[in-house]
């Protein structure tokens, strides 16, 4: 999960130790075609040792360092600053005339101050002039930049230290030699026997790290992005699709893409999916807002009837007073509890319990519809009548087609799309991550660079997870754009962004072979998880 960039970080995890890296070939990437759209820059040639290992039959495992693992780049102190607009949070991104006068206060306090504009890669509908940034000085070390940022703050200004090396790429650049340490998995569904599967802890709000969720497996990665705080409803829960050996226990974000997988063979595909639910009793049916999620709280939005929006919005909790939800016994030991109404079904559909207010224990093959403001009265009406209960949970592909479900359907959440039919192709903006009102989110999500994680198909059919370490000297990380091109360079077709940032840990044989960016694993909501045999 990456927090944007609204201050400067102050310290660097450290650096991956002890991966042998031993030569080895990675199979070339597919060319891009003659008439692909400008990607963005891209990220060094592999100059450092290479590891492909083979953990299973059709399962392989390469480790890549990219770039120089010696270079370093300056350090600076970087200032937060009061964005205009009431919604909008403190940014090291503002407009330029704000920008200015912060630069020339320090100036005039006797500091090396500028004001930078920050441009960032031209994506399918994002990108370009993000605004200014305020730093002062250029260092050498960290230790000197703190140095500076203790004369920087008695002028009463925010700041903190920062790495340039974690900078987005400005377009045309070339990225250079900065290091990056990327882990790929590849599952080849021509030769693999075994099972590919979307794993979460005890329940859905009991999250787990990747490596316990990996237990028995051969390797994993983390998954898509879930609740993350109480104040946002129940952490752990998907933030978006999620279907785990069939199960659909949790909605779509509007229409942004998910990474299908057939758990069997290990095929798998991007799909931009919707969800659709309803309750059906008697001739009569009443719409559902959602599965398994606290109702009322929306993470990344994307629902329907929400405040402040219907689309998708990352990272932000829309709200709504009238909803009803569905839950299964995998959400959790309890319901949400609070005011409404909570309808509970037997393994047969039939009406076995109408309480208020809502919360209570589900049994194995029961479901509960719950309902708040306004909806409480209709799922009470709904009830009083009701017979067989019929419940409507599905996702409907692009085409608007009902997605096939099997006992090993599998489905991830993810946004933005990175690489469609061969092409970059970045949806920033449709799939949520651009804020009009908050351009700091945008440069401190897409275009700075961050640990990452991302899944998509090559051209060969391979499933293809990857995870690329950041927020250290020693592996800088990846902006979207930089992930979206690896992506092309790796030969995936089709490729989606996954939960990243804290969250990106890949797991061989039970050990983490990445190095996560908070100094150890984060607890997650789901992993992606490959099993032999």
């Amino acid at each position: 999960m990456i927090t944007p960039l609204h201050g400067p970080r102050h310290r660097a995890a450290p650096a991956l130790a002890g991966l042998a890296l031993a030569p080895a070939l990675l199979a070339g990437p597919a060319a891009a075609p003659a008439d692909a759209r400008p990607h963005p820059p891209a990220p060094p040639t592999a100059t450092s040792a290479l590891s492909t290992e083979q953990l299973a039959p059709g399962v392989t495992h390469t480790a890549l360092e990219l770039g120089d693992a010696d270079v370093r780049l300056p350090w600076t102190v970087q200032l937060t600053l009061p964005s205009p607009g009431p919604a909008a949070a403190p940014s090291p991104v503002v407009p330029a005339g704000l920008a200015e006068d912060a630069a020339a206060r320090l100036r005039g306090a006797g500091l090396e101050a500028r004001a930078e504009a920050v441009v960032s890669p031209r994506l399918a509908d994002a990108g370009g002039y993000l605004g200014h940034r305020v730093r002062v000085g250029s260092f050498g070390t960290q230790e000197a930049a703190e140095q500076a940022l203790a004369q920087v703050r008695a002028t009463g200004a925010t700041a903190g230290t920062w790495y340039t090396g974690w900078d987005g790429p400005r377009p045309g650049e070339e990225r250079g030699d900065a290091p990056l340490r990327v882990h790929v998995l590849t599952v080849d569904p021509r030769t693999f026997r075994g099972e590919v599967d979307a794993v979460f802890g005890p329940d859905l709000e009991r999250t787990e790290t990747t490596s316990e969720l990996a237990r028995g497996a051969v390797a994993a990665v983390n998954g898509g992005f879930f609740v993350f705080g109480d104040e946002h409803g129940a952490p752990g829960d998907p933030a978006g699709a999620g279907a785990y050996d069939g199960r659909v226990l949790s909605e779509t974000v509007g229409r942004r893409p998910a990474l299908v997988v057939d758990g069997r063979t290990g095929r798998a595909r991007v799909e931009r999916l919707t969800w659709e639910g309803r309750a059906e009793s008697r001739g009569r049916s009443i719409a559902l807002d959602g599965i398994g999620r606290v109702p009322g709280l929306v993470r990344n939005c994307g629902g329907t009837g929400d405040t402040p929006t219907d689309a998708p919005r990352h990272d932000a909790t829309c709200t709504d007073d009238a909803e009803i939800v569905a839950f299964t016994p995998e959400f959790g030991t309890t319901t949400p509890a609070g005011d409404g109404v909570e309808v509970v079904l037997d393994r047969r559909g039939r009406v076995t319990d109408v309480r208020s207010p809502r919360g209570t224990a589900l049994s194995r093959g029961q479901v509960s519809l719950q309902a708040t403001g306004a909806a409480a009265e209709e799922l009470r009406g709904f009830a009083a009548t009701a017979g067989h209960v019929r419940l409507v949970n599905r996702y409907r592909d692009e085409r608007g087609c009902v997605l096939p479900v099997t006992p090993h359907t599998q489905v991830v959440n993810g946004g933005p799309q990175l690489v469609r039919d061969g092409e970059a192709a970045v949806t920033a903006a449709r799939d949520g991550m651009v804020r009009a009102d908050d351009p700091g989110f945008f440069h401190g999500w897409v275009h700075q660079r961050n640990p990452r994680t991302f899944a998509g198909v090559d051209g060969q059919g391979r499933l293809v997870l990857v995870t690329a370490d950041g927020r250290q000297t020693g592996s800088v990380g990846l902006s979207i754009a930089e992930a979206a091109d690896l992506a092309l360079r790796l030969g995936l077709r089709d490729a989606v962004n996954l939960d990243g940032g804290g969250s990106t840990t890949a797991v061989v044989r039970g050990q983490v072979v990445n190095s996560p960016s908070g100094g150890r694993e984060r607890a997650v909501g789901d992993a992606l998880v490959v099993r032999a045999g």
